[in-house]
């Protein structure tokens, strides 16, 4: 995935309201910019770090940014939630992620549940495969990390996430595939685990949906201040060590 161009470095202000970041550029502007996450941010919103920001030059647009990168702990780090579901069509398409492979469609934002939309629907499963015929993929951005190595999900509690993994039970129970897979925005870290100390709920519920037939996948990314592209899989741990 491309990200948009000009980036402009600077760092960060601070970080308010989820939504919004003050940044002072690097030319010596200050600004606010657009901040594309609705969690926490823990690790990643640091006063002071390293940002890249993207400089609209649009004067209709209420702000002139959006904050796309952060640096922490040497490694940049994409801060809009909204990415992976961009990315991870794209990695199927490439071949990137095996277990996905051999469907024909991928329908997006598809309704299913209870009230719910599914990020990815894939269909038309080829023969020889042994592919079930419809496959639900439920997508989450992951960029905590407080241990070396080890990438978390989430960063906060999450009803939302807990939720989502409800209905791919459900869907699991029905026959189908139901798939849950975290997109990890960064580099640096071999494996992933729930944060269980951060929603006790949610680490419960995403080791009763593995046991229930929902598969798990973990994906890192390769990234620079130009693009963002899926690598490769990390090992998933549901129990501590």
């Amino acid at each position: 995935m491309r990200l948009p161009a000009p980036l402009v470095k600077g760092r960060l202000k601070k970080r308010y309201k989820r939504f919004l970041a003050d940044v002072i550029l690097d030319d010596g502007r200050e600004g606010t910019a657009h901040c594309a996450n609705p969690g926490s941010m823990l690790g990643v919103a640091i006063e002071g770090a390293p940002v890249w920001v993207h400089e609209h030059g649009d004067p209709k647009r209420k702000l002139a940014f959006s904050w796309e990168l952060v640096e922490a702990g040497g490694t940049l780090i994409p801060v809009n939630t909204t990415n992976p579901n961009r990315i991870v069509p794209e990695a199927i398409a490439r071949g990137v992620i095996p277990e996905l492979a051999g469907y024909a469609d991928i329908a997006r934002e598809v309704k299913y549940g209870e009230a719910s939309r599914i990020d990815l629907l894939l269909t038309g499963a080829k023969s020889g495969k042994g592919r079930k015929k419809h496959c639900y993929v439920e997508i989450k951005n992951v960029h905590l990390s407080r241990e070396a190595g080890l990438a978390e999900f989430p960063d906060s509690v999450t009803k939302r996430g807990a939720k989502h993994l409800e209905e791919l039970t459900r869907v699991a129970a029905e026959g189908s595939r139901a798939v849950m897979l975290f997109v990890v925005q960064r580099s640096d870290c071999r494996r992933f685990a729930p944060a269980a100390d951060l929603d006790p709920g949610y680490a419960k519920a995403l080791k009763l949906a593995a046991s229930a037939g929902v598969e798990l996948l973990c994906y890192d990314c390769e990234i620079t201040t130009a693009e963002i592209v899926l690598r490769k899989a990390l090992e998933i741990e549901l129990e501590p060590r």
